[in-house]
């Protein structure tokens, strides 16, 4: 899309939202419920990574099935679910060898 019909857009759908009262802080907490529900995992491996069984299934879940583990090993109770962690990412600021030169050789 470009920019042109991009503002055009944003423009749209400003005159609408102020034209039905939608702030667009209620806008951003009913798509973030929205995300929430969708997210609930189902499936989960020991790195972090969920699946919630809908949609194509995630490339470390083909992998495990086709090593010949099986889908219920990653499946979660639903207390589990619940719960389910987000994937931790990794936290270069507290990192002690972040700009090192083992850091850019890969730990070789």
């Amino acid at each position: 899309m470009d920019e042109r019909k991009r503002d055009s857009m944003i423009a749209y759908l400003r005159h609408r939202m102020e034209e039905f009262g939608i702030t667009p802080e209620a806008l951003a907490s009913a798509m973030a419920s929205d995300e929430s529900e969708k997210t609930k995992a189902r499936y989960r491996d020991v790195s972090g990574e969920t699946w919630s069984g809908e949609g194509e299934m995630p490339q470390w879940l083909k992998q495990a099935i086709s090593a010949g583990q099986s889908i219920e090993h990653f499946a979660l109770s639903a207390k589990e679910a619940e719960k389910a962690p987000a994937k931790r990412g990794v936290d270069w600021e507290k990192d002690p060898f972040a700009g090192s030169p083992l850091a850019r050789s890969g730990g070789r």
